[in-house]
C-alpha cells in the first residue's frame, strides 16, 4: 500500500533528511511486494500443492481405475456400441447418455458418461465401463467423487464455486505482481556497491534460498500462471472474446445462422478450449422418422457405429496409443453427434467434428489448421501447463515450478516471522517522495489494466489505504 503522504516531523526538529530517490522505490517495491505476499500467499500455496498433485492425474486413474479400464484378454468381435449403451442404461434408469469413449486397443473398456448429479457447464457424470464383447457391465466410477476431482475443484474454485473461482484468479494475477516487484528487489540489491560479507545466519539463509527459488524459477512460474489464466472467469472469458472479435478461427457464427448453440454449455464437451464456443451446425430433419430407432436414439438417427465411420475418413490423426475419440450424441432433433479427439500429447492432433444424426454428413471439422494465433498459443500452453506437451520433462518441469512456489511463500513467510515486531507487521515504510509513489502506482495500474481483477483488488487497497488505514491511529500502527 502506497501513500504519498509525507511523514510528520517530531516537534522542535528539523525537516526529515530526504532520502535517495532509489532508497524510496525500493521501499516503494518492497512494501507491495511484501503486502501482495501476505495476502495472496494462502491461496498461492493451495494452487501450488494442488497443482502438483494434478500432474499425475491421468497414471493415477490409470492405477486406480486399472480393474474397470483394462480387460483380462483383448476382444476380437465387439458389440454394437448402442447395446453397450444400453447396458450402461440399465445401470442407471433414466439417466441421460452425456458422451461415449469407444476402446482404442483390442483390451480396453468402453467407457460409457452418464449424467451424474452435477449439473451446469464442466459438471462431471457417472462413468460406467462396459466389457466390448459381451456388452456386460465391468463396474462404475463417480467422475465427480474421485480424489483428482476434488484435487481440481480445490484448484480451480477453492470448492467455492463462482467465488472460488475469482479468488483463485485474483491470487494468480497478484502472483506476476509478485514476481515483477520481488525481480525489482532482486536486481536493485545488485546494483549496490558490495559490502564486507558477514557469517549468513537464520534470516541470512532463507532470504538466500528466498532470492535464488525465485531468479531461478520465476520464469516458469510466470508461464504457469499465464497458462492457466485462460481458464478462468474474468481474464478467460475476456481472452475468448478477443479471439471471437478476431474473427481468426474457422467456422464462424455467420457460417451457421441457425445453430444448435455452442459447446461450452455442454457439461461433458471436454473439447479443446479453442472449440468451445463455436458455433453448432443444426443436423437436417428431412430424414427423421424414417428408420429405426437404435436404443438411446430417435427414430431415423444413425447407430453409433454409423456416425463414427462416417467421421473417421476426416479424422487427420489420431494414433490409438496418443489419442482417445470422445463422442457426444445429439440432445434434440436437430442435434449433431459431435466427434473429439484428444491427443494426450501434442494438441495440434486435437480436432472437432459435428456429423448430422440422419445422414451421416459430416457437417463441419476444425482443428490446428483452423486455429487463430491465440486459440494455438492456449492450447500449447494448456498442455505445457498439464505437463504432458514433452513426457516426463514437461512434467517434471511444471513440479519443480509448483515446488519453486511453495519454496518461495514458506521462505517469505518464514522470513516475515523472524524479524516481525510486536504489534506491527513489520511492513517497509511508505515512501515520502510522492514522485516515487505517482511512478510505481503509474506501473501497477498497467498491470492491473492487463490483469482486471488485481486492478480492481489493487485500487481496493489504495482506497482502503487513504480513507481508513492511515487514519485510524491503532491501524496505522499496525500496517505501518
Amino acid at each position: 500500500m502506497t501513500s504519498i503522504e509525507t511523514r510528520p516531523t517530531p516537534t522542535g526538529a528539523g525537516p526529515e533528511p530526504a532520502r535517495p530517490v532509489a532508497s524510496q522505490r525500493y521501499r516503494a517495491v518492497w512494501r507491495w511486494h511484501f503486502y501482495a505476499g501476505i495476502f495472496v500467499a494462502p491461496v498461492l500455496l493451495v494452487l501450488a500443492v494442488t497443482g502438483s498433485i494434478y500432474l499425475f492425474k491421468e497414471p493415477f486413474e490409470e492405477w486406480r481405475q486399472h480393474d474397470v479400464r483394462t480387460l483380462s484378454e483383448p476382444v476380437t468381435q465387439a458389440r454394437p456400441l448402442s447395446e453397450q449403451i444400453a447396458a450402461a442404461q440399465r445401470a442407471h434408469p433414466g439417466a441421460p447418455v452425456m458422451s461415449v469413449i469407444p476402446p482404442m486397443s483390442p483390451d480396453r473398456s468402453t467407457r460409457v458418461i452418464l449424467q451424474g448429479t452435477e449439473t451446469g457447464p464442466f459438471a462431471e457424470g457417472v462413468s460406467v465401463y462396459v466389457h466390448p464383447a459381451t456388452a456386460a457391465v465391468l463396474g462404475e466410477v463417480d467422475d465427480g467423487r474421485t480424489f483428482m476431482r476434488v484435487v481440481r475443484t480445490i484448484h480451480g474454485e477453492l470448492m467455492a464455486g463462482t467465488v472460488g473461482d475469482r479468488a483463485v484468479e485474483t491470487a494468480a494475477c497478484w502472483s506476476l505482481i509478485l514476481v515483477a516487484t520481488g525481480t525489482y528487489l532482486w536486481w536493485s540489491t545488485r546494483r549496490r556497491k558490495p559490502g564486507p560479507r558477514r557469517p549468513r545466519r537464520g534470516r541470512g539463509r532463507l532470504r538466500k534460498v528466498h532470492t535464488w527459488a525465485g531468479v531461478g524459477g520465476g520464469a516458469v512460474v510466470v508461464f504457469l500462471v499465464l497458462s492457466g489464466l485462460p481458464w478462468s472467469g474474468v481474464w478467460g472469458d475476456g481472452l475468448q472474446r478477443l479471439q471471437d472479435r478476431t474473427g481468426s478461427t474457422y467456422p464462424s457464427a455467420e457460417d451457421y445462422p441457425h445453430t444448435s448453440g455452442d459447446l461450452s454449455a455442454n457439461p461433458d464437451a471436454k473439447v479443446p478450449w479453442a472449440a468451445e464456443r463455436l458455433p453448432v451446425p443444426p443436423s437436417e430433419d428431412g430424414h427423421a422418422g424414417h428408420g429405426t430407432t437404435h436404443g438411446v436414439l430417435r427414430d431415423g438417427a444413425l447407430p453409433l457405429e454409423a456416425a463414427l465411420a462416417a467421421a473417421r475418413p476426416a479424422i487427420r490423426s489420431c494414433p490409438p496409443d496418443e489419442c482417445d475419440l470422445k463422442i457426444l450424441l445429439p440432445d434434440d432433433p436437430k442435434g449433431v453427434y459431435t466427434v473429439v479427439t484428444d491427443p494426450r500429447r501434442d494438441p495440434s492432433d486435437a480436432q472437432t467434428l459435428h456429423v448430422d444424426q440422419y445422414s451421416g454428413r459430416v457437417l463441419v471439422s476444425y482443428g490446428w489448421n483452423e486455429y487463430g494465433v491465440i486459440a494455438k498459443a492456449v492450447e500449447q500452453g494448456v498442455a505445457l501447463h498439464e505437463g504432458r506437451r514433452y513426457g516426463t520433462a514437461n512434467l517434471l518441469l511444471m513440479l519443480g515450478a509448483c515446488l519453486t512456489l511453495v519454496t518461495l511463500i514458506v521462505t517469505g513467510a518464514w522470513m516475515w516471522w523472524k524479524r516481525r515486531p510486536r504489534g506491527r507487521l513489520g511492513a517497509p515504510a511508505r515512501p515520502t517522495d510522492r514522485r516515487t509513489a505517482y511512478g510505481l502506482i503509474a506501473v501497477m495500474a498497467v498491470l492491473g489494466l492487463l490483469f482486471p481483477l488485481a486492478g480492481i483488488t489493487m485500487a481496493a487497497v489504495l482506497l482502503l489505504d487513504w480513507l481508513v488505514l492511515r487514519r485510524i491511529r491503532p491501524l496505522a500502527r499496525l500496517f505501518g
